[in-house]
């Protein structure tokens, strides 16, 4: 579903990545890891065509992005960042309905079936009884499912989120990355979030793509753990 080919990225005179190569296919979650200030949000950014100052190129369900316009590409995918989010005067279903704008009218008229969609969003993920309440009153956890509910309500065959996690105690990183993996598989999302969590992206993910700049290595999950590429990064320093 993306595809990069002969990918080169980096800011200033640094280069993060140089002549990548990878493939992020339907129905698969895929974990991106790396040493903190190797890319991982810079790549995430590029992906979801925030970012168009790359060298090669990302081919998105087979087109090139450069050649996608702004609604074409908010019909192709949804982005998650990782900041916290606190909406006071909206309700959730207000937030989650926000995604349905490249589908709407010119003032974002709701339609029935688009109604349907946000309530299923939200099912999804667990926080249909949510729909009437706002997020300044709700836990981190929730307030990212709702942002997640949102992404679906876009209705795009790709999801990217940029550590997802970030603000979560462990049980509720696994729930959301477990949430995150049946998402991928039962709804046939390409789905990549970058992550901090090894044992989460070991356990819970399809593949893992590893940023050892300037390289990108991206393989199944099980394949990574036992290629020796996570233990020669991290062996002298932190994620």
């Amino acid at each position: 579903m993306i595809r990069l080919h002969s990918f080169s990225i980096g800011y200033g005179d640094r280069l993060l990545l140089e002549n990548a190569e990878a493939v992020f296919g339907a129905g698969s979650l895929t974990a991106l890891i790396g040493r903190n200030g190797t890319g991982k949000s810079t790549l995430l950014r590029a992906m979801a065509g925030l970012n168009r100052s790359y060298g090669g190129r990302i081919d998105v369900g087979g087109r090139d992005m450069r050649g996608m316009n702004a609604p074409a590409l908010a019909r192709t995918l949804a982005f998650v960042t990782t900041e916290r989010t606190r909406i006071a005067n909206l309700s959730c279903g207000e937030v989650v309905a926000l995604g349905r704008a490249p589908y709407t009218d010119w003032i974002g008229r709701l339609r029935p079936q688009d109604r349907e969609v946000v309530a299923k969003s939200l099912a999804l993920v667990g926080m249909q009884d949510y729909a009437a309440r706002t997020m300044d009153s709700m836990s981190d956890g929730e307030c990212q499912r709702i942002m997640i509910a949102r992404a679906l309500a876009q209705a795009t065959p790709v999801i990217l989120l940029d550590e997802p996690t970030s603000f979560l105690d462990i049980p509720n990183r696994y729930g959301l990355c477990s949430l995150l993996a049946r998402l991928a598989h039962d709804e046939g999302k390409c789905i990549v979030y970058s992550t901090h969590e090894l044992d989460i992206a070991l356990s819970l993910s399809d593949n893992v793509a590893l940023i050892d700049s300037p390289r990108l290595h991206c393989m199944p999950a099980a394949e990574m753990e036992g290629s020796g590429y996570i233990g020669r990064l991290f062996k002298t320093s932190g994620i």
